[in-house]
């Protein structure tokens, strides 16, 4: 009688849990690009890379990373979006100037938001 009553709570109760924990996740995920815009760096591609990367069990990332030269140093610079199937990647190519704003983080600098100058070639 008492596990007739105990097991069916219990279930409920983890089922619960699991959902909160769920919906939390889901609203970091859907967050992730949204960076405070406190900084800018300004400088020249010179190489990038990007991976999809696992976020929360089927929830992915997509991750880009940049070199830039600036003035004084090379800077790392990267800016991560959440993956769904109707995103948008702004292409982007070595040699191209860029502002990107964002703030710091461990010796790198998170963007969230990238505005292209110029290319090399002088063209806008």
């Amino acid at each position: 009688m008492v596990t007739a009553i105990v097991i069916p709570i219990l279930c409920l109760y983890f089922y619960w849990i699991t959902r909160k924990e769920m919906r939390a996740q889901d609203s970091k995920w859907r967050a992730t690009g949204q960076v405070v815009q406190e900084a800018m760096v300004t400088g020249e591609i010179r190489s990038i890379s990007f991976e999809k990367q696992k976020f929360y069990y089927h929830r992915y990332i997509y991750v880009q990373e940049f070199k830039v030269q600036t003035e004084s140093k090379l800077i790392t610079v990267k800016k991560e979006i959440a993956y769904t199937k109707n995103m948008f990647i702004e292409p982007y190519t070595p040699g191209e100037i860029i502002r990107a704003y964002g703030q710091w983080k461990d010796q790198q600098f998170y963007c969230g938001m990238i505005e292209k100058l110029k290319t090399k070639k002088g063209g806008r």
